[in-house]
């Protein structure tokens, strides 16, 4: 690996890391797109993992008060069920169509919650049992297709009006198990090569320190500019995904 295709990592990590830390997701949001330029997809996705592993690790002690257990129970068991078939629709899907459909349905979210949010509403949905446990089937089988497992989670707890606090704890400590799992998954069965060990050690102490820093960010955020932040992040990443697979489908 060159040395400015590591310094574009691990900027990008560094950045990444800082969002998520602010708002409680946004690492694999932002991290996704520019990692899929630097490296090859399977090392990118797989770096991706690692890191967001490692980010969510760091941030679970200051936010485990505002953990919601019994949400985060039921959001992990759907995942669980939702990862393997992810992980298996990539195998035999065109990774283009993947990424534009997941764009086109992050956009359309955020432009909802940006509406809601400018009409003043209440929350549109109720946090439910049933809807947890869909959730997180769906939040799974994302992450086994485009290693971003924050956009349908954040969807439905901004759509439920849950406190920024609770989203951020909860969504935090969901990362690293949603992640633990898929690591585990690939080193039975798909086995993870040591350059992709080495590459994420090199980047995580950057990543830790975008992490710090975000955190220290977020004590310092209202709660009506921890929702607008939520809500441009998504933007930006359903159109920086849309682009990214439509600039690969033309070339």
């Amino acid at each position: 690996m060159t040395l400015p295709v590591w310094a574009g990592l691990a900027a990008t990590g560094f950045a990444a890391s800082l969002l998520q830390a602010t708002n409680g997701f946004g690492f694999a949001v932002l991290a996704v797109p520019f990692f899929l330029l630097l490296v090859p997809a399977d090392q990118a996705i797989q770096l991706v993992i690692f890191l967001s592993l490692a980010i969510s690790l760091v941030m679970i002690p200051p936010l485990r008060d505002a953990i919601e257990p019994r949400l985060l129970l039921r959001l992990t068991v759907g995942s669980a069920v939702g990862l393997p078939i992810g992980l298996v629709v990539f195998g035999y899907s065109d990774p283009a169509i993947v990424r534009i459909a997941a764009g086109v349905v992050i956009v359309l979210f955020a432009a909802m919650l940006g509406w809601n949010r400018y009409r003043r509403q209440t929350a549109r949905v109720a946090l439910r049992g049933d809807l947890d446990f869909g959730v997180g089937a769906i939040a799974g089988a994302a992450t086994g297709l485009v290693g971003m497992p924050g956009p349908p989670v954040m969807i439905y707890l901004m759509l439920a009006a849950a406190p920024m606090r609770s989203v951020r704890g909860t969504l935090v400590a969901f990362f690293a198990l949603v992640y633990g799992a898929t690591l585990a998954c690939d080193l039975i069965f798909l086995g993870v090569p040591a350059a992709d060990w080495a590459i994420a050690a090199s980047l995580a102490p950057l990543t830790w320190l975008g992490g710090v820093v975000g955190l220290r960010v977020a004590d310092r955020l209202n709660e009506m500019a921890a929702v607008i932040l939520s809500i441009l992040v998504l933007a930006v990443a359903g159109l920086y995904t849309l682009a990214a697979a439509a600039h690969a489908a033309l070339h």
